[in-house]
């Protein structure tokens, strides 16, 4: 079972993973998504906790299915 912090840290590294494969960097994923670059930093450092709908922005600017972002 999964703690909170777990959950947070590995939903982030997934998101890092999607956005390094497409070849952005934090500022270019940013501006994109209309986020600001610390918010990205904090979300791939597992800091942040986003509700379902920010993290379906955030598969659908990555061109990828909900599922690859919250595998666990």
């Amino acid at each position: 079972m999964y703690q909170d912090k777990d959950l947070l840290i590995q939903l982030g590294r997934n998101i890092k993973a999607e956005r390094v494969r497409r070849g952005y960097t934090q500022e270019v994923f940013a501006e994109k998504i209309g986020f600001t670059r610390e918010y990205i930093s904090r979300i791939e450092r597992g800091q942040e906790n986003m509700s379902i709908l920010k993290i379906n922005n955030l598969a659908n600017v990555l061109e990828v299915e909900i599922n690859n972002i919250l595998k666990f």
